[in-house]
């Protein structure tokens, strides 16, 4: 009523019946040319949103003067060929000479299909220079990036060690064992010097899950003789992790609480990427203790393993392994993923959780033909490389060659023109944000080791 008598104010002559009319009229223009805007408003938000821009940090990251790790626009000219050293740096053919011995004293997979292509090579260097300053790879070279999260580093040290580079590859979980605390529960990320934590994201229980698969993949890779060694001089790390595995699974449901994942976002309900790799964790840890002759810590590993199993299947596998419990099979993410290969061996659920994740790149899959990291992600048409190159990965251990194939030759497609993989690619093929990006790097190198 207040707009009423601010109309009979301004219209004082008016006799009250026009008034009211012209009152009346003047409601149904306003609340159609509302209705105009809202449509039009609408449209160019559904737009907007399917057709997000976002800048390329940097085209590379490559060693300057004096091995410094620095950020390069994206001009192949400035490289030294077939590395990532600048062409300025006074000491570049040192540096590039460097390079060449450390790919030389590991394996670079081929992949006969993908022909001439630099992907897996060039992956290869990003995880070197990324691991430049600290020893451990950082899980980008942005400033935001320049951390060291546990599922990237878990990502990196597999990678590394299936490749050849076993001492790179145990630099990292030895930083893992630093960084844990007695708790066992680790943070959201570390600084790379290992000295504290950049912020108060707090505890995630995957690292948990992560650290130890990355602890059992690293030791395969290990010369027999030396294997039980390597897990004993990493026996921290294998300890704390299988306790506080353990100490957080609730006794009535078999399964975790509710806990921050790759999303990175605050969850109140339990994630299926938690749950399955907290379960992974458990079937490494048990391997692990085995191969130490632990035999009750192994069998108390494997029992929960295969207890937390049965629960995630009890609770996800009807609505087709969604992100949450209950949830529509649409909102399925990489949890699936990690329902799999190479993360389990175990067969409970194996056959659902590999026909969802056939059908997952349907709801996942994002404009320039790449995957969002979950089906119920916001579609702004942004592909992300975490997803799409750990769904290669997955590919890769269920035997999908073509299938792997077509992911490898979409990720090498869409790299920035010195050859790094970033973490985003926008609606129009472009890459975006952070490059290159150690996740994406890593999965690759990995898909690509089981395929060749």
């Amino acid at each position: 009523m207040a707009v009423a008598a601010d109309n009979m104010r301004l219209n004082p002559s008016l006799p009250a019946a026009r008034r009211w009319s012209s009152l009346a009229r003047c409601r149904v223009v306003i609340v159609s040319l509302s209705v105009v805007l809202a449509v039009i408003g609408a449209g160019i938000y559904l737009s907007d949103r399917s057709r997000a821009v976002l800048p390329l940090h940097a085209g590379t990251v490559a060693l300057g003067a004096g091995g410094v790790a620095v950020a390069v626009p994206d001009d192949p000219g400035l490289l030294v060929p077939g590395t990532r050293v600048l062409r300025s740096a006074p000491d570049a053919p040192q540096l590039a000479a460097a390079q060449r011995r450390w790919l030389a004293s590991g394996t670079v997979p081929e992949v006969a299909e993908l022909g001439e292509s630099t992907l897996v090579r060039d992956a290869l260097l990003d995880l070197l220079v990324l691991s430049s300053d600290h020893g451990v790879a950082v899980a980008g070279w942005s400033d935001p990036w320049r951390y060291v999260w546990p599922r990237d580093a878990a990502l990196v040290a597999t990678a590394l060690a299936g490749t050849g580079h076993l001492a790179d590859a145990e630099r990292i979980i030895a930083f893992l064992q630093q960084v844990q605390p007695e708790s066992g529960l680790f943070e959201g990320r570390y600084l790379p010097d290992g000295s504290g934590v950049p912020d108060d994201r707090g505890v995630q229980l995957d690292g948990l899950g992560w650290s130890l698969w990355a602890l059992w993949q690293v030791a395969q890779q290990q010369p027999a003789e030396d294997r039980a060694e390597f897990v004993r001089r990493h026996r921290p790390l294998l300890d704390r992790s299988t306790a506080a595995i353990l100490q957080t699974i609730e006794p009535t449901t078999g399964l975790p609480p509710a806990s921050p994942d790759y999303w990175e976002v605050a969850e109140s309900r339990l994630t299926l990427a938690t749950a399955a790799l907290l379960r992974s964790g458990l079937e490494s840890a048990a391997a692990l203790h085995r191969t130490l002759g632990r035999s009750a810590s192994a069998e108390s590993a494997d029992r929960a393993a295969a207890r937390m199993a049965e629960a995630i299947n009890a609770t996800f596998a009807a609505d087709g392994f969604p992100r949450y419990a209950g949830g529509g099979a649409g909102s399925v993410d990489l949890g699936v993923c990690f329902m799999l290969p190479p993360f389990t061996k175990d067969s409970v659920g194996r056959d659902r959780a590999a026909a969802v994740w056939r059908e997952a790149k349907t709801p996942m899959r994002r404009a320039a033909g790449g995957l969002a990291p979950g089906g119920s992600w916001p579609d702004d048409g942004i592909s992300w490389n975490t997803a799409t190159s750990t769904y290669a990965m997955t590919a890769a251990f269920l035997g999908s060659r073509e299938e792997t194939l077509s992911w490898l030759r979409w990720l090498d497609q869409h790299r920035t023109r010195q050859g790094s993989i970033p973490e985003k690619v926008l609606h129009n093929g472009d890459p975006a944000s952070v490059a290159p990006l150690a996740w994406a790097a890593a999965a690759t190198i990995i898909a690509a080791a089981e395929l060749g």
